[in-house]
């Protein structure tokens, strides 16, 4: 059973930093790539940023270059958001979901057929 569980959302003031993290079980983790969305209220559901494990190639949306950091532990089955200098506009439920198809990092919500159940994170500024 493949099953995404997020987790390291919080309250945090601008400029400062979180660590969300995606445990991933059920399935071959280094095969397809692991992607972190956004939802904001009142908004769709945005691709912040993804990962294909077995090179490592990444995607950010332009929002986060330069701000946020995608990473993985292969051996661990573990995704990481490394999100720094955050702002009032980060706040959002984050979501991490698993994409099976080939073709590397994608931020099209479309490829993703499984998703773990969020994490809120709040800004304040």
């Amino acid at each position: 059973e493949v099953q995404l569980q997020a987790s390291g959302g919080g309250l945090v003031q601008a400029g400062t930093s979180l660590r969300l993290s995606c445990a991933a079980s059920g399935f071959t983790f280094v095969h397809y790539t692991i992607g972190w969305f956004r939802q904001a209220p009142g908004k769709g559901r945005e691709g912040v940023s993804c990962i294909s494990p077995s090179d490592g190639s990444t995607y950010y949306t332009d929002s986060v270059k330069g701000r946020f950091t995608i990473s993985s532990d292969n051996a661990k089955n573990m995704v990481y958001l490394q999100m720094n200098s955050l702002k009032p506009e980060d706040t959002a439920v984050y979501y991490c979901a698993l994409c099976r198809l080939e073709g590397g990092p994608s931020p099209d919500l479309g490829e993703y057929d499984y998703w773990g159940q969020g994490t809120q994170v709040t800004v304040s500024s």
